[in-house]
């Protein structure tokens, strides 16, 4: 099928890619021209793993463009992958979405095209574009000119660092359109996916023993809740173990072991039930802010989802206490912090919880250095002077009184830690993953302190 994608950022750019590599031709669009200048020469504006090899594979059906016109003119299905950026109110701006929607409906062409909603957007926003995309087609073709087009919502579940391999191989693919015709031609274009019978690329094997992938087709409104929902619902797991956390460092106990003992619990899972600093990122603080939002519009309220974000912004504050509590004064204390990116595998830093730990360590007078070994170009664009950026660990842990754990990059967990002990001042180190091996590191000289343990 002939698909276009709005937005070549990190949703459009990794769902163009795995389209593409499925047997589709894609034409990816975006107003950036350096962006776009830099996909044709088969270069990527994000980090993610396997991207390059996957967009090799399927180089022979991925074009990219600047023009509008060229994009959506024979396209068959027409993906909206704009940002949705949080306001000041908890709600998203859908500025961008709303631009995007105008020019789909300026160059439609003569035929049937389903206009998908890839971004996550506030419920009835599918109404809202096709609302957008028929006016823009009326007023480029004249009061009652019939657009053959429906609109549907497709929304994704892409985890940074292994976007790639979600998209290929999903727990599910969700469907909403009122249209059932919109809903037949998203089903031929996932097809692959859900029957699972294209080959697997060699570094992206297929888990096994995966058979079908489920496709699940709603309406409009479910489709888009289910988004949300399903993000919240994440974030109220994390959110908990670190509430429980909190209460297991009071009594003696060990948060790591009581997240594996109730996860075992079929009914629960183990997966996000690590205690640690929180969550950051650009789906979990953003989605749930917004789905407050909407809530608020019918007079409504989500206690449960307003506490998780509260729990999950207060660990940030723990690590300023937990190092208080051990090294006592911050004041002129040089603190390293191992990790920038929210999540390892990825060079993504919206709402990381280390720039938000660097800052409240500087109100209170320490030297932050931080160290990444992924994120630190981006780093050096986007992060105010108050954080020293360094290039190797050694650097990070020379005088320093103290490093803490905030990205869980396998390479740390393998670090020369007697060394690096043998270069810091003080050698405390706070693993705020709980992803180091406690013995070893106390047994290389370090005071070991973990989160809920």
């Amino acid at each position: 099928m002939k698909v276009s994608i709005v937005g070549a950022g990190y949703v459009g750019i990794t769902t163009g890619v795995a389209l593409a590599y499925l047997g589709h031709t894609v034409m990816l669009l975006d107003s950036d021209e350096s962006k776009i200048g830099l996909l044709r020469e088969g270069k990527f504006p994000i980090y993610e793993p396997f991207l390059e090899e996957l967009a090799n594979l399927a180089a022979s059906r991925l074009r990219y463009t600047t023009d509008a016109a060229e994009a959506h003119l024979e396209a068959e299905v027409i993906f909206i992958a704009v940002g949705t950026p949080p306001l000041a109110d908890g709600n998203p701006d859908l500025a961008y979405l709303r631009a995007a929607a105008t020019s789909v409906g300026e160059c439609l062409g003569d035929r049937y095209t389903v206009v998908v909603n890839k971004s996550t957007v506030p419920i009835g926003c599918g109404n809202w574009v096709e609302a957008l995309v028929r006016e823009a087609f009326e007023g480029r073709n004249g009061r009652g000119s019939k657009g053959r087009f429906s609109v549907a919502s497709n929304p994704e579940f892409l985890r940074e660092g292994s976007a790639l391999h979600d998209s290929l191989y999903p727990d599910r693919v969700v469907i909403g359109s009122d249209d059932q015709r919109a809903l037949d031609c998203l089903y031929a274009l996932y097809r692959p996916v859900a029957e699972q019978t294209f080959p697997a690329p060699s570094f992206l094997p297929r888990p096994e023993p995966l058979g079908a992938v489920p496709l699940i087709t709603t309406n409009l409104a479910s489709a888009e809740l289910i988004k949300y929902a399903a993000n919240a619902f994440l974030a109220l797991k994390i959110s908990f173990i670190n509430e429980v956390a909190q209460l297991a460092e009071k009594v003696g106990a060990d948060a790591t072991q009581i997240g594996k003992g109730i996860g075992l619990d079929a009914r629960i899972g183990t997966r996000f039930l690590q205690a640690g600093i929180g969550w950051g990122g650009s789906c979990f603080g953003k989605d749930t802010s917004a789905l407050i939002a909407t809530a608020r519009e019918y007079n409504l309220t989500m206690p449960i989802v307003a506490a998780a974000r509260e729990v999950n912004y207060n660990q940030r504050d723990r690590v300023v206490e937990k190092l208080l509590g051990s090294l006592k004064i911050l004041k002129g204390r040089t603190v390293g912090l191992l990790g920038l990116a929210f999540k390892p595998n990825t060079d993504d830093l919206r709402d990381a919880p280390a720039l938000d730990i660097a800052r409240r360590l500087a109100e209170r007078g320490a030297k932050v250095r931080a160290h990444d070994p992924i994120a630190l170009e981006r780093a050096r664009r986007e992060c105010d002077s108050s954080v020293s950026l360094v290039s190797s660990v050694e650097e990070l842990a020379a005088d320093a009184d103290a490093l803490v754990l905030v990205t869980e990059w396998p390479q740390y967990r393998d670090l020369p830690w007697r060394k690096v002990a043998g270069l810091m001042r003080t050698p405390l180190l706070l693993d705020g993953r709980n992803f180091l091996d406690q013995a070893a590191l106390e047994a290389a000289g370090f005071q070991y302190i973990g989160m809920g343990r």
